[in-house]
């Protein structure tokens, strides 16, 4: 099948029943169904048919989801952007996977006409005014009214998303997701959240991304619920949402958590209609997880990667209380920790994260060497590194291009960073190496103070003293203003080590500056914002 049958099997079933609500307006399953097949059609009279792409560069949007569908029924691939990515960028990518249409939403129109002599090939779309050569959304559709579709096929193995990486551990790959791999997800998230018809999904994230898109969204359209979609996250809205809706699930990535508790509203607002929160993409600090149980909501993580669909393990809601562990491995998914030799290690050993499963990605486009150097025997090499304890919960530990290796001793960042954000004079800390010639490396941490606070870099290692073993401690700390992340909250460490090497460039460290000298520390500290 195709997964667009979902969309019409709903729209037999129940078709007044609402399946995506949008500022402004609700969208029927009998709405979204149609939607779907206009879409497709003009797509097909466009020439994008089976392994064709169609791209979307835009905020969320019910249009988004529905050329997701209609590339579904017809076996192309959809190809969400990245808004928050530069013009450039962009370019590169629809350089690297050519689509056949090119759906821009106006906030991004004037940046894309500047090259669009590079998209000869390309149909180009406005959700809004059409420049000279590009056609409106509504004439697209128009165009295309009523055209014929052809047969259906069986699209199970056929690549239906192509997500590009972030790109923080170099140039963005695009990962290719069959229609398999999303049904296979959308069964894994239906029995995480045990959900249902009668649940209300609150989506927030970017669709560009699979956390966004594949977490709960298009499992929620799987099983027939409500999906009250956001264009982009905004505090106010969101809590609005939650109350107003009686929103049952969502997710939230700690980025977003920051500005929530940091916002009057988080004490008071009615969260009982919650059944719990999910969250993921990064290695989550234990004091944020008591923060939101603390509001009487269980937080649940899930653990996954682009290539993942994301999702390869998970919690469920009476598993919360196993506060930091990332779950069992997902429906019809295997997990395997193993050393540097593949083999695998004993539970509490660390190792690297291997995944395997109809959720994995089928490759990486236009890329063969990457592709053969993740996929090895149908396993993905995630490059996480992480453990499972004796019950069989996965534990991450963090990427292993993160681990620090001083003096022979193997040391993991999340472990320094969740102690240093315990303290209420720290709202973020990173913590990377660098190189040092007696060492190999050594240990610096990049802190962001809390606005106020005046703690020192001799302030921040004593937090650590007892808590962590003396040869994991920082021999340097560095503060910024910010930390460099990623869309959805990861922090950037590139960037970060960067600042890093920044402040070794100024022969003097931070602890000794704060020892010796306010301006120098002050000086440092400017350096590193600048970064």
């Amino acid at each position: 099948m195709s997964l667009d049958e979902w969309i019409e099997d709903h729209a037999k079933r129940t078709p007044q029943r609402i399946a995506i609500r949008f500022p402004g307006r609700d969208l029927s399953y009998a709405g979204l169904s149609q939607l779907v097949r206009d879409a497709a059609a003009a797509l097909t009279r466009s020439g994008v048919g089976r392994g064709g792409c169609v791209a979307w560069l835009g905020y969320n949007s019910p249009e988004m989801l529905a050329l997701l569908f209609a590339a579904a029924r017809l076996g192309a691939m959809f190809m969400p952007l990245n808004w928050r990515l530069a013009a450039p960028e962009h370019r590169q990518m629809l350089a690297d996977c050519p689509p056949g249409v090119l759906v821009v939403e106006p906030a991004f129109v004037g940046q894309t006409d500047a090259y669009r002599t590079s998209l000869s090939g390309t149909r180009l779309v406005s959700m809004g005014e059409a420049p000279q050569g590009w056609v409106g959304w509504n004439k697209f559709l128009a165009d295309a009214a009523h055209g014929a579709l052809p047969a259906r096929a069986d699209f199970d193995d056929e690549p239906l998303l192509v997500c590009y990486t972030s790109g923080s551990t170099g140039k963005p790959k695009g990962v290719l997701l069959t229609q398999r791999a999303l049904a296979a997800n959308a069964e894994s998230s239906a029995a995480m959240h045990d959900m249902t018809a009668d649940d209300r999904i609150l989506t927030t994230l970017p669709l560009f991304h699979v956390g966004g898109l594949n977490n709960q969204t298009t499992p929620a359209l799987r099983v027939g619920a409500t999906v009250v979609l956001h264009p982009r996250f905004d505090v106010e809205p969101t809590f609005d949402a939650i109350e107003r809706e009686r929103i049952t699930l969502t997710v939230i990535v700690p980025a977003q958590f920051d500005a929530l508790m940091a916002h009057p509203r988080w004490a008071s607002a009615d969260l009982s209609s919650l059944r719990m929160i999910t969250t993921g993409s990064t290695v989550i600090a234990e004091k944020l997880i008591h923060s939101v149980h603390a509001r009487g909501v269980p937080m649940v993580q899930v653990y996954g990667a682009t290539e993942t669909c994301p999702i390869a393990a998970y919690q469920r809601r009476e598993e919360a209380v196993r506060v930091g562990s990332a779950g069992r491995p997902a429906k019809d998914c295997e997990l395997r920790i193993v050393d540097d030799y593949a083999r695998d290690v004993a539970p509490g050993a660390s190792g690297e994260i291997l995944v395997r499963g109809p959720n994995v990605m089928r490759g990486y486009w236009n890329d063969r060497a990457a592709t053969d150097a993740a996929l090895v025997d149908g396993w993905f090499h995630t490059g996480d590194v992480g453990h499972f304890d004796a019950d069989g919960f996965l534990w991450v530990d963090g990427r292993k291009k993160d681990m620090i290796i001083s003096g022979s001793e193997n040391i993991y960042p999340a472990e320094i960073e969740n102690v240093l954000i315990e303290s209420r004079d720290i709202d973020e800390a990173s913590v990377v190496g660098r190189p040092d010639d007696r060492w190999g490396e050594i240990v610096v941490a990049v802190v962001v103070r809390h606005p106020g606070s005046t703690i020192d870099a001799a302030g921040v290692l004593a937090l650590l003293e007892g808590r962590i073993a003396r040869f994991k401690h920082p021999k340097d700390v560095v503060f910024v203003d910010a930390l460099p992340k990623t869309a959805l909250g990861k922090v950037r460490k590139e960037e970060v080590r960067r600042f890093a090497a920044q402040a070794s460039e100024t022969g003097i460290s931070a602890a000794q500056a704060s020892e010796t000298d306010t301006s120098a520390a002050q000086a440092l500290t400017h350096a590193g914002a600048r970064a």
